[in-house]
Formats: C-alpha cells, structure tokens, sequence
C-alpha cells in the first residue's frame, strides 16, 4: 500500500504545482492586460515593477488555488484511469476510497494552509497591493517631449519644442509658458534654439536656450487693463531649470488603507462589524429626533422628551382661522419650503443609512470569506478526483475543458452569492456559502458513482437508456 500511496501522491503533486502555477500565470497576464496602461512610459524602475506583480500574484491565490485543485485532482486520476493503472489497483481489491485516501488528507493540509493564508497573508498582501498600485497609478508619465506637441505635465509650465536632432539634446523653436501665477499666457519666453539635458542626479531638467525674447504682461501695476504694460527682453543665451520631484515616485502611507475591510483578518473584521453596528443604532437613534425638531410644537420640549414624543396631531382646530388672504398664503409657503426641506433631510439620512449597511455587509462578507476558500478547495477535489476516475482521460485535454466548466459555475455561483450579500438581500449565513452547498451534493455524486463503478459517461449505456425508454409502450386499460 506504501508504493501505492506514493505512486498516487507523485502523481498528484506534480501537476498541482504545475496547475497552480499556470493559473497564477494566468491571471497576473490579465491583471497585466488590465493596468497595462497605467505601467507604460512612466519610468518605472524594474524592482517596483517585479514587487508590483508580486504582491499582485499573492491576491490572486484564492483564485488560482481552488482551480488548481479541481484541474490535478482530475487529471491524476484520468491517468491513473487511462493507464488502466486503477483497474489493475481495483483488481488488486484496493477501492477507490482507499486510493483516494491520502490525497483527502493532502486536500485537508492544503484546505488548513488556505485558512492561514486567507486570514494572516492575504490581508497584508492585499494592503502592499493596493498601496503600490495606487502610487503607480499616479505616477505621471515619464518625461517625453514630442516635435511640435504642447507638452503640460511639468506643473506650472507648457513647452513646445519645434524640433528635436537626433542625439535628443538640442532643440529648435522652443516656447515656453509660466502659468505659476495662474494668471493666463502673460509670462512668455521664445527661443531659436537650445539644448536640453538632466542633471546626473536627474532632480532638474535643464533648457539652455540661445537667441530668444522673454515676453510679459505687467499686471502688479495701478490700472493695467487699461494701460497694458508690456515688458520685452531679448537675450543671447538664457538657462532655465526645471523642477522634476513630480515625477519621482513617492510610496504613500500604507496606514491610509489599513483600515479598508479586506486589509483585516477575522478577529479584525469582528471588531470592526460590531463597532459599525453600534456606530448606525446609535445614529438611527439620533434620526428621528432631529426630524421632530423640525417642528415648532416640538422644540420646547427637550431631549429626552423628545424622544418619547408621539406622532399624534398637537392641534385640531383650523390653524388658518384669524389670518387675512396674504397671511394665509405666506403661512403656507413657509410650511410647504418646510416640508421640502425635511424632505431633503429624510432622502439624505437614508442614503447615509443605505451606506452604513451596505459597508456592514461588506464586512459580513469579507468575514466569512477566509472560511470559504478552504471549504472550496475541499469540496473542488471531491469532484476532480471522482470525476478524472469516471472520465479516465489525462492530460491537458479533456480535463482543462472540464475543470474550467466547473471553476465557471462554482465562481458565477460565487459572485452571485457575495453580490447579493453585499446589496443586502441575503444574509451572510446564506449567500457566502451557496457555491459550496451546491456544489457539495455533486462531489458526493460523483463519488458514490466513481466508488460503484457506475457507466455515468458511458455512451453505450445512455443509449441502451434511452432506447429502453423509447420502445416501452403505455399500458392499455
């Protein structure tokens, strides 16, 4: 049984790496395609694009793990069943649960290490994630100074360069435009011809300009709409430094992000549930107490009356009895902007409450999420193991097509499930686990079937099926 046992795990652990690595692959390819334009021409130094795609690849385990499960639990046993290596252990009188034996416990160490992962790595890798991508985000572009093209990203400044030679460093035609002031083109300069470079240190760019004119409007003197004071100056040779700190990246603090539901672990994500629950009651308190006040009866009483105050009509006599047309008429816009206004105050409070519960789902969500995952991985290998020994095909053929048909229904499942939970129309409870819950009677399925040996994909039998049921005839009474 111990070559057996080892025969089945080297089976099995090859193409879960392989597996697991080419859906990581995968999906880093289509974050890549995703965010490819936030990474191109802006100078990125190659380190910060490798701990991008790092961290990256951390959020995307979730994902990769349970298809890598579901796809080598398929195709160790399609193997096993094409090399008729499990009809020569059934044979031996070893049943399949005893073969699947040691992969289940392989599938409970993984399933731990998924709970681990998803509580006390993810959260940081998520936290790292989400801060780098977003300093990458805003990084601007890398300088990239075209012919005859107004350029705008040096803050306070427009450059156009006429023409650039060959060797990128001297220029012709060049115009440049101070807007420090905010104040429109008043601040011109205009030049012939030049020579641009960085610095070694490449803090500055340097513009050595050569026959060319400063213009500027004089507008800090008395009057000057009017006047139009107007100073030119021409110049043989003119240096102008151009500050480039803006387009050095700067790493944010990762505290501005920690607090953001899926950057906490269970015991977190708890605490901070039960402080947003308290946070709403306790607004959901203070609510209709701020509507009563809106009302004059109302506002002599004070604040704990006030809360005990009924709903009841204070006045039952006309109101409007003793007042002329005019009176009357003013009373009523004054009640009617009023009732706009509470109105306004009631559309604002509830989608301050819609937000509150909707960040309280999120939270309820995230919670039982860490849990999820390693009930998917489980539940996943209960059908690519019995599955593979039914289909008996290896390779990465037939169980790829497999797999991905029902990766697709457990993750539209999935979605679906957290979707609902998040717009609040089903409880946590409930909608986080639907995708294991479906799927758990068909993994049992399956296996009772690959257990007994059942034709489930035999099409000979299907037809034998269905030609039985077409010659049956309906009884006569």
């Amino acid at each position: 049984m111990r070559k057996i046992y080892q025969l089945v795990l080297k089976s099995y652990l090859g193409p879960l790496v392989m597996t697991f690595f080419i859906s990581l692959f995968i999906l880093l390819m289509q974050f890549l395609w995703k965010y490819i334009d936030d990474l191109v021409g802006k100078g990125l130094e190659w380190y910060i694009i490798v701990e991008l795609l790092f961290y990256a690849s951390s959020t995307f385990v979730p994902m990769a793990l349970p298809l890598a499960i579901l796809l080598s639990s398929l195709m160790t046993f399609g193997n096993l069943g094409e090399n008729y290596e499990l009809v020569a252990m059934k044979a031996a009188g070893i049943s399949l649960r005893k073969i699947m034996g040691p992969l289940v416990i392989v599938s409970i160490v993984i399933s731990i290490i998924a709970f681990y992962f998803s509580n006390n790595v993810y959260p940081i890798a998520n936290l790292k994630f989400k801060a780098l991508l977003y300093d990458v985000r805003e990084q601007k572009l890398a300088l990239d100074i075209k012919d005859g093209v107004f350029y705008k990203d040096l803050d306070g400044f427009v450059i156009r360069v006429g023409k650039k030679e060959k060797d990128g460093k001297r220029i012709k035609e060049v115009i440049i435009y101070d807007h420090r002031d905010r104040k429109g083109n008043t601040n011109v300069t205009t030049a012939d011809s030049g020579i641009m470079e960085m610095t070694p240190d490449g803090r500055y760019l340097i513009f050595t300009l050569f026959n060319g004119v400063n213009y500027l409007d004089k507008t800090d003197q008395r009057n000057y709409r009017k006047t139009r004071p107007f100073q030119r100056t021409k110049f043989k040779k003119e240096i102008r430094k151009f500050d480039m700190m803006d387009f050095e990246m700067t790493r944010t603090n990762e505290d501005l992000f920690k607090d953001n539901y899926s950057m906490l672990n269970i015991t977190q994500l708890k605490k901070a549930e039960d402080s947003l629950i308290k946070i709403r009651r306790k607004r959901s308190k203070e609510i209709p107490v701020n509507l009563m006040k809106n009302f004059h009866f109302y506002q002599q009483l004070d604040s704990t009356k006030l809360a005990e105050a009924t709903y009841e009509i204070p006045f039952k006599t006309n109101l409007l009895e003793g007042f002329n047309k005019y009176e009357k008429t003013e009373l009523i816009d004054g009640a009617l902007n009023r009732t706009r206004r509470i109105r306004s105050n009631i559309s604002g409070y509830k989608t301050e409450m819609e937000i509150k519960d909707k960040l309280i789902f999120k939270h309820q969500a995230e919670w039982h999420r860490k849990f999820t995952l390693s009930v998917a991985c489980f539940v996943l290998f209960f059908i690519g193991a019995p599955l593979g020994a039914i289909i008996r095909k290896g390779g990465l053929g037939l169980p790829v097509v497999v797999s991905v048909l029902f990766f697709v229904l457990f993750h539209i499942i999935s979605i679906t499930g957290e979707k609902s939970v998040r717009s609040g129309i089903v409880d946590a409870n409930i909608g986080m686990w639907i995708a294991p819950v479906v799927l758990l009677p068909l993994g049992i399925f399956l296996t009772y079937k690959a257990t007994t040996d059942s034709p489930l994909l035999d099409s000979e039998s299907w037809i034998k099926f269905f030609g039985k049921l077409l010659k049956r005839k309906p009884e006569t009474t």
